[in-house]
């Protein structure tokens, strides 16, 4: 059986987690890697993968059966999902999860202009967490639903304490309210504000003879940031920013608690959770999963756009429906 050939349009953190991705799925290969960059400059983990501009890829729409892009959701993605699909079948982790239905009306356009198929906001969050927040609210109609994010690095957050004057490195990580977790699963169905249901905890590298407490000021009372939570300052040394906060972990939870039987008295609790030692890695991994149901769907004449909502579980995975009925049901 011919290989799902795959296409990468981006290679940051994530395109290069897809690379590493498609080594562990022996029905793909990887057909080529698209860069905004001078390709000669970009040295591929893979040994003879070609690296392309990304301006020529149409030039490779024969070549290449999915094409999983791996830009960023404020600028890059909005543009670039519905321009790469005028020519390929295309993935994407779109996060921006107010202007998902947006963005999913303009892909799917272009798709049903072109007879293109895609899949969209695609990861964990979109993504894996959101079927988990379909199955349980289906499931337990009288119920409340709560997702915790972390504990885990937070790139927009931690962006922004970088742009704060007299900050030479900086990182943020939201970690969830231990109580508030508690009061969920203890059936108590509480209402939580954001502040507490997550805290901010930040590691800062400050300039030499910067003011730290400005630097901390600043930090906790930036609106629609860090002014809604409780937030925590820490200075530390390049060393130890260097050496302790070098990766990029998340994860998260998703709960539902609900009430069923006669009368509704009966408390069941529905609780999903990742634990992500690297988080461009695992998304990387979603999205390469779902190249393969991309690939079925389209074998069978499907076009438009999808989510993970419209995926059966069973394209997602190398076994055959005898196989899974075997060994998982």
């Amino acid at each position: 059986m011919s290989k799902i050939r795959i296409g990468i349009a981006g290679y940051g953190n994530l395109g290069k987690g897809v690379e590493l991705a498609i080594r562990q799925n022996d029905d793909m290969e990887l057909a080529g890697i698209f860069t905004r960059r001078d390709p000669s400059t970009v040295n591929p983990l893979t040994e003879g993968a070609r690296v392309y501009k990304l301006d020529d890829a149409e030039k490779m729409k024969n070549d290449i059966d999915v094409m999983i892009i791996c830009g960023g959701s404020a600028t890059d993605l909005p543009e670039q999902t519905p321009e790469l699909a005028k020519n390929f079948n295309v993935i994407d982790s779109f996060d921006t999860h107010a202007r998902i239905p947006e963005h999913f009306a303009n892909v799917d356009k272009v798709c049903k202009e072109t007879g293109h198929l895609a899949m969209i906001s695609l990861g964990w969050d979109p993504g894996l967490f959101s079927l988990n927040r379909l199955y349980a609210e289906s499931i337990l109609p009288n119920g409340k639903s709560y997702t915790f994010w972390g504990k885990g690095v937070s790139q927009g957050h931690s962006d922004a304490i970088r742009r704060v004057e007299g900050v030479k490195k900086g990182i943020q990580y939201t970690v969830p309210v231990e109580a508030a977790m508690d009061a969920v699963r203890s059936g108590s169905q509480p209402e939580l504000s954001t502040r507490e249901k997550h805290e901010r905890v930040c590691y800062v590298v400050p300039e030499e003879g910067a003011d730290k407490a400005k630097i901390e000021e600043t930090i906790k009372s930036m609106k629609n940031y860090f002014d809604q939570y409780n937030t925590t300052v820490n200075f530390i040394t390049d060393e130890e920013f260097d050496a302790v906060h070098n990766k990029m972990p998340h994860g998260g939870f998703v709960m539902r608690s609900g009430l069923t039987g006669d009368g509704e008295k009966t408390h069941q609790m529905i609780e999903y959770s990742l634990k992500l030692e690297s988080n461009p890695e695992f998304t990387s991994s979603v999205l390469v999963c779902y190249a393969r149901a991309l690939s079925r769907l389209k074998a069978e004449g499907a076009v438009g756009c999808k989510t993970a909502f419209d995926i059966a579980p069973a394209y997602l995975s190398r076994l055959s429906g005898e196989e899974l009925r075997a060994a998982m049901l």
